[in-house]
C-alpha cells in the first residue's frame, strides 16, 4: 500500500520532534537565532554576534589637582556624528552597566602641567561588590619639556552581576595646579566602554 503524503502544517500541532524532522520550537524572537545544544535539540539563544554596547563619555571641563574620583561634569559624546549603543548609566563619576559581559575599557586624560619634574597618575578603579575599589590599570604621566600631555589606561572587565560590578575614573599627582582638561564639543578626556561578549 502506497504511503500518502501528510500534510504537516494542517494536521500536526505544536512542536514537530527533532526525530520526526522538526527543530523542537513552536516560535521565535526577534533578534534571536537557533542553536545546536549538544544534543538532539535545538535551542533559540540572543544573537551576539556584533557588539551590543558601545558607548563614549567626556570631561566638560577643567579641573586643578586630583579627583578620587573624578565625580562631576560628564557628559556622552553628543557632538560630531556621535553614535552609541546599548547601556552605560553614570551618576557622580560612578559607571554602572546594562548588561552582564566581558567589557574593554579605556580612559584618555589630557592633561596641563604647569612645572617642571612632575607627574600625574591616570587609574582606572572597579568594584565587584558596589563598595570598595581596587586600582584596575595605571598610567603615569611624567613632564618632559611640553606641558600638554595624553595618558591612556585600558582595562577588561568581566561584569557578571550589573548591580555589584561598576567603574570608576581617578587622577592623582604631585602638583595641585596642574589641569586635566575638558571639553563639552570634543574628546580631551574620555571613557570608553565596548562590551566584547557574554561573560
Amino acid at each position: 500500500m502506497a504511503l500518502s503524503k501528510i500534510d504537516v502544517a494542517n494536521m500536526v500541532t505544536g512542536a514537530t520532534p527533532v526525530a520526526n524532522g522538526g527543530t523542537g520550537l513552536t516560535s521565535g524572537t526577534t533578534n534571536q537565532f537557533l542553536k545546536f545544544t549538544g544534543s538532539t535539540t535545538l535551542a533559540s539563544a540572543a544573537d551576539n554576534a556584533g557588539l551590543s554596547v558601545a558607548r563614549q563619555f567626556r570631561l566638560t571641563s577643567n579641573f586643578s589637582g586630583s579627583a578620587q574620583p573624578i565625580a562631576s561634569n560628564w557628559e556622552e559624546a553628543d557632538t560630531d556624528g556621535y553614535g552609541g549603543i546599548g547601556t552605560i548609566s553614570e551618576s557622580s563619576g560612578i559607571y554602572s552597566f546594562g548588561a552582564t559581559g566581558i567589557y574593554f575599557i579605556e580612559f584618555r586624560a589630557l592633561h596641563q602641567f604647569d612645572q617642571a619634574d612632575d607627574y600625574t597618575n591616570i587609574i582606572i578603579q572597579t568594584t565587584t561588590d558596589n563598595s570598595s575599589y581596587d586600582t584596575a590599570a595605571i598610567t603615569n604621566i611624567g613632564l618632559d619639556g611640553q606641558y600638554h600631555h595624553f595618558g591612556t589606561a585600558s582595562f577588561i572587565f568581566d561584569v557578571t552581576n550589573v548591580s555589584t560590578h561598576k567603574v570608576r575614573f581617578t587622577v592623582n599627582g604631585a602638583n595641585g595646579s596642574n589641569s586635566t582638561k575638558g571639553n563639552t564639543a570634543e574628546n580631551q578626556t574620555a571613557v570608553t566602554f565596548i562590551r566584547l561578549g557574554d561573560t
